[in-house]
């Protein structure tokens, strides 16, 4: 029988729309829960995240019609908001690469335990920045942002996805703050053991477009890769062309992915973008395909929306749909935009193009809107506060 949750335990779910950021109040029982909202109404918000290091600091990745790309922080979870003094953008190019300038910030990710203050940024178009001060100032990394080989790997700047090249699913190894990985769509997987000083694709087994070279890095598109938390020499991504598991990553040196997506029931297939982890059962794993025929309507397939889980590393997979719309709903849900808690027994969020909010209890076994009419919604991010 799962340990009960402490009562004084405090969620927070996350949620950056089209429009703006809410954060969403509930307890250990999750049963209600109170809007916060809306922050930075009618910007892009792709990504809001609480440090974890002090349960109380949030950055909110920012498009703004005035100001352009930037990155907010606050100290006093939301109730005021600073501009970062020095958001990420590009340095000036070196090796006679034409100059690039940053559209939006899209994913960010704290760093390690050790590392106090410090974080991590992935841009549209594909760019890696770094802050040492805690979001206040951002520095490019010039091993990934002025390197002829990323660059040509990134393509041009209308390559990737609809509304732009990414650079996401940065990991730091909580065993090593050096130990980074980072994912571009497009542009391949990479793993960095130096703090960001050199790189090396993580490729091997993951397929392309047919037609295409799986040699070339240009051509694979991860759209979201995860690292277990309760084994950290394993991943799972869910990429363009399927869902995937790598096992010894790390110490062993593992670099060969398997594609587990084989098992998920043929007129639903294994395209998706999120990708989300047990906190402690590195077994169990959940996604939610999308419809990935023909022109990519990016659309539930058939209209009949579900996750769907593996518990067994990826040998089968189970549909999860009790209380998700039996019909006639033509969303998706976009890679940053599922996420699990880790209460003794865990429970998935999920935002949708909609614009609705939604929690899946017992483990995805039952699904119930937490808020519906939301503008679009990008990313989901759920942590319990200080």
């Amino acid at each position: 029988m799962p340990r009960a949750a402490a009562p004084s335990t405090r969620l927070v779910v996350l949620v950056a729309t089209r429009k703006g950021a809410w954060l969403f109040h509930g307890d250990a029982k999750r049963k209600t829960f109170t809007a916060d909202g809306p922050h930075f109404l009618g910007h892009n918000i792709s990504h809001v995240k609480l440090d974890p290091r002090d349960g109380r600091t949030l950055l909110a990745a920012a498009k703004t019609g005035h100001l352009g790309p930037t990155v907010f922080r606050s100290t006093n979870f939301g109730r005021t908001w600073k501009e970062a003094k020095q958001p990420p953008a590009f340095a000036k190019p070196t090796n006679g690469l034409p100059a690039r300038s940053v559209d939006h910030t899209f994913w960010l990710t704290p760093g390690h335990a050790s590392e106090r203050d410090t974080w991590y940024a992935g841009t549209s178009p594909q760019g890696l920045f770094r802050s040492e001060d805690g979001g206040v100032t951002w520095a490019p990394l010039p091993a990934v942002n002025d390197d002829p080989q990323f660059r040509e790997w990134m393509g041009s700047a209308q390559d990737g996805t609809p509304d732009g090249p990414k650079l996401h699913s940065i990991t730091v190894d909580p065993r090593d703050p050096a130990h980074l990985l980072f994912a571009m769509s497009g542009g391949g997987v990479h793993e960095s053991r130096d703090a960001g000083k050199s790189w090396k694709t993580l490729i091997q087994g993951l397929q392309v477009v047919e037609g295409m070279d799986p040699a070339t890095v240009t051509f694979h598109d991860p759209h979201c890769v995860r690292q277990c938390p309760s084994q950290p020499d394993r991943l799972y991504q869910q990429n363009h062309c399927g869902i995937y598991r790598l096992d010894g990553w790390g110490e062993a040196g593992g670099d060969t992915w398997d594609r587990i997506g084989r098992k998920m029931p043929k007129r639903v297939g294994d395209v998706g973008f999120p990708m989300v982890l047990h906190p402690r059962d590195a077994d169990t794993a959940w996604v939610f395909p999308m419809d990935g025929t023909d022109v990519w309507p990016r659309t539930s397939p058939d209209g009949r929306p579900a996750a769907y889980v593996t518990r067994n590393g990826g040998r089968s997979w189970q549909r999860l749909d009790a209380g998700l719309p039996e019909g006639q709903a033509w969303w998706t849900v976009k890679r940053q935009a599922m996420t699990a808690d880790a209460l003794p027994t865990p429970a998935l969020y999920l935002g949708t193009t909609s614009g609705e909010l939604w929690i899946g209890r017992d483990e995805g076994a039952r699904w119930a809107p937490i808020a519906r009419h939301l503008p679009e919604i990008y990313a989901v991010e759920v942590a319990e506060r200080a």
